[in-house]
């Protein structure tokens, strides 16, 4: 998350938002997979698709719908910020990494319990 946050701060106007959005993913990846290794010794290592299914089945009922949807619209933007066709805008990536926050928030919270 840091990564993203020093890129977008480093942003200049007309700066594409497909690499920052990359981090971004990769980084809501990452804070997933501390849980469910944390939760239920288990990580996605090919199917990152599965990997809300695969946090589901860790934190059972105690993964919030609000938190699997943030995950799911971050996750969302993998193809696009990595391989897509198109241009992301720097503000599609500052609004992941918004999103992203969120979600690393409530996994350091989640984490701390543990």
């Amino acid at each position: 998350m840091e990564a993203a946050q020093l890129q977008v701060g480093s942003a200049k106007v007309g700066t594409l938002g497909n690499p920052i959005a990359a981090t971004i993913v990769n980084a809501a990846i990452a804070y997933t997979h501390a849980l469910t290794a944390t939760f239920a010794n288990k990580i996605n290592q090919n199917d990152h698709a599965a990997v809300v299914k695969t946090l589901r089945d860790a934190l059972g009922n105690r993964l919030p719908k609000a938190q699997e949807t943030r995950l799911n619209r971050i996750l969302g933007n993998k193809d696009l910020a990595q391989y897509g066709g198109r241009f992301m805008l720097l503000s599609d990536a500052e609004a992941l990494l918004e999103q992203l926050k969120e979600y690393a928030q409530w996994v350091e919270s989640e984490m701390a319990r543990h």
